[in-house]
């Protein structure tokens, strides 16, 4: 049993909210469907949601007890989000790797890594972005340290879009969205503060027709 699988044991309640990010239905406002992996998928919000909008998806995680989470939210979601959705259990950090696949939208949200871990979860989900695709990634930005209590006090877990598309070729990607918007949430006192989202959007560049590029 990992972390992940007792941490959802322990509660008989839902971790999550069940709703999609915001990041993600910001972003994907008016894309094309098509097919997609959401790594880190926990209880299925987001691959429910994307199924929703007539997304083809793979939902990942390395908990099988979150997996069973979503797959029964998914169910209840209806017959035909359920059907549009597969769930794969998956180590995004295992030292075996293979794709699992080749999708239009590769999503990972609010995953928190050292630095290490950052450089390889973005090389591996890169890598199973299509010609024309898209990477979204959200995580939770290091301002957010200021406001006591918020996050755990381990500056090398959070970093800036900038940080992020750093790690990609800039030859094969296109950046669309590195940003740190704002909201407002209950703070550790509950009173509302406002904290930053780390958003970075990035489409992989077509590739060249019949092997000519631009002299």
């Amino acid at each position: 049993m990992n972390d992940w699988d007792e941490r959802y044991g322990a509660s008989g309640e839902s971790l999550w909210s069940g709703r999609a990010n915001g990041v993600l239905v910001g972003e994907l406002a008016g894309r094309a469907t098509g097919r997609a992996l959401d790594v880190g998928c926990g209880e299925g919000g987001d691959a429910i949601w994307l199924a929703g909008e007539g997304w083809e998806v793979t939902g990942a995680d390395v908990s099988p007890v979150g997996l069973k989470r979503a797959a029964a939210n998914a169910e209840a979601a209806g017959a035909e989000i359920a059907r549009r959705i597969t769930w794969r259990q998956v180590d995004l950090f295992a030292d075996e790797w293979a794709p699992l696949g080749s999708y239009e939208l590769v999503t990972s949200q609010y995953l928190h890594l050292p630095p290490e871990g950052r450089r390889r979860s973005m090389q591996r989900l890169a890598d199973g972005v299509v010609s024309d695709g898209d990477l979204l990634v959200a995580a939770h930005h290091p301002s957010d340290l200021e406001i006591p209590g918020l996050r755990p006090n381990v500056p090398e877990l959070f970093c800036t879009a900038e940080e992020l598309a750093a790690l990609l070729d800039p030859e094969a990607w296109e950046i669309v969205t590195a940003a740190a918007p704002e909201r407002t949430v209950n703070g550790p006192e509950g009173a509302p503060v406002t904290i930053r989202d780390t958003v970075l959007h990035a489409r992989r560049r077509p590739e060249p027709v019949n092997g000519t590029e631009d002299a």
